[in-house]
């Protein structure tokens, strides 16, 4: 059988493991699992051989922690840089620990700079010595370099490796230099074109210079206009600006502007996954939500605003006491009066979601705020008018009381405009002070939505003088 047909019988057979969402099937993890269980390490390793990276990360991830010491152990050699690489950082975390750092070093080298950086960061500070003492001079020298930039920054997203040629170089030299030069990347779209200083002054996409005859100068047929990332620009601008100008890869520069490396859009893919996932799990104070983080861990995040939450309770309980003798008075007001709260809640969770999201793209800024609260404004008042009308409706049918109708009706309008409103001015108050509003937005607007609908429904039916 030739070589090709081995590869593709491979590929046939890793592909056959997965499922519909190129999940691995629970048939085949047991398979791999109870052959680790019966110390048949040379069944399993057959197993997983034929898997891709990607999906070797997946079969650990799906172990249960007790058993993946064993199963690293059964395929040792199968867990190499690109399969932690596309690890959770949890599960990678624990594996790496158990790594003796000669063996994270070897690991580490495999990689570009920035996986080599998203894998030795999380280590201890004594573990990153180590591991930085057993790398080349040059490897340790361009991790060191990322991990003395800010977390979650352009510094530590960016690799190193890329290819900068001087502007005044034929199409020729630029072909010769990438097939005489064995230690370039491989894995790029655009050549970097640089003046003498090494600052960018344009680029090249590959299919250009492919296309354009040898003695055409660089400079002739490169592009000048090209988006620039500061060294110390945040991971969630860095993907705005992929998005808004559709990049594929572009060059990181520092304080001088001289060129340092360069991100691609492989890796905006997962920023943009990341940050949308954090922001969704934020709003409901689950912490990273990570079905892979120490249970004490996740019990402490999800602790926190739980018992904030339970604060604004009991802050929307003493507003219900005092017109506790007005619901004594009258039963229907406390049948009725969570109605109220629940849909000014649900109004303002459903605003809070449009302003966070328009916060976090910066499609909301200083210049049109105010063009936003009043958008807010007006739809609060248009789903207000239409719930007070549904609920009056409703009132009336059911209890037969046109005073009781007239009261939540109006109280529904009052609550949804205080939803609509908080869920605009509260998420843009915290990031102007400088907080999150992904983080405690929620806790904030749910309390402004439970005492304003308690309060205004229960204040009407007492200013109206409701009885039974």
């Amino acid at each position: 059988m030739s070589e090709t047909e081995l590869h593709a019988g491979d590929a046939e057979a890793s592909e056959s493991e997965l499922d519909e969402d190129d999940r691995l099937k629970p048939e085949f993890v047991s398979a791999v699992l109870e052959a680790v269980e019966a110390g048949d390490f040379e069944a399993a390793h057959a197993l997983a051989a034929p898997l891709h990276p990607a999906d070797i990360a997946d079969l650990v991830e799906l172990t249960p922690s007790e058993q993946r010491p064993a199963l690293a152990a059964a395929i040792a050699d199968l867990i190499d840089g690109d399969v932690l690489a596309e690890m959770n950082d949890w599960v990678r975390e624990a594996l790496v620990d158990a790594l003796e750092p000669h063996q994270v070093a070897d690991i580490a080298a495999e990689l570009d700079t920035d996986d080599a950086v998203a894998i030795i960061e999380d280590m201890d500070a004594d573990d990153q010595r180590e591991v930085l003492r057993a790398l080349d001079p040059d490897d340790r020298a361009a991790i060191e370099e990322a991990l003395s930039y800010p977390e979650e920054s352009a510094g530590r997203l960016m690799q190193r490796e890329l290819v900068a040629v001087p502007e005044h170089w034929t199409v020729g030299d630029v072909l010769d230099y990438l097939r005489r030069d064995e230690d370039l990347t491989t894995d790029f779209w655009e050549i970097f074109v640089v003046d003498p200083s090494h600052k960018p002054v344009g680029t090249c996409t590959l299919s250009w210079i492919l296309r354009t005859p040898r003695a055409v100068t660089v400079s002739d047929v490169m592009k000048r206009e090209q988006t620039l990332i500061p060294v110390d620009m945040d991971q969630e601008e860095v993907a705005l600006r992929f998005q808004k100008y559709a990049l594929i890869s572009a060059a990181v520069v520092d304080s001088s502007g001289r060129l340092v490396g360069m991100i691609t859009v492989d890796d905006v893919v997962h920023i943009i996954s990341e940050e949308a996932g954090e922001d969704i799990l934020r709003l409901s104070g689950a912490g990273e939500g990570d079905i892979n983080q120490p249970i004490a861990l996740t019990v402490k995040t999800r602790i926190t605003w739980l018992v904030v939450n339970l604060g604004t309770a009991m802050i929307a309980a003493s507003v219900v006491g005092f017109f506790q003798g007005e619901i004594a008075k009258f039963a229907l007001l406390a049948v009725l009066m969570p109605i109220v709260s629940g849909m000014g809640g649900n109004a303002g969770t459903q605003t809070l979601a449009v302003v966070v999201r328009a916060l976090a793209t910066n499609q909301l800024t200083s210049s049109n705020t105010v063009r936003m609260v009043a958008r807010e404004f007006q739809i609060a008042a248009t789903n207000g008018a239409i719930l007070a009308l549904l609920i009056g409706t409703g009132t009336m049918i059911l209890f037969g009381r046109p005073d009781l109708a007239i009261v939540i009706g109006l109280a529904m309008i009052i609550n949804n405009l205080i939803a609509g409103l908080s869920g605009v001015l509260v998420p843009i108050t915290l990031e102007r002070a400088g907080v999150d509003p992904a983080v405690s937005s929620a806790v904030f607007v749910t309390m402004m939505t439970d005492v304003m609908g308690f309060f205004s429904f229960l204040g009407l039916a007492a200013l109206w003088g409701l009885a039974g």
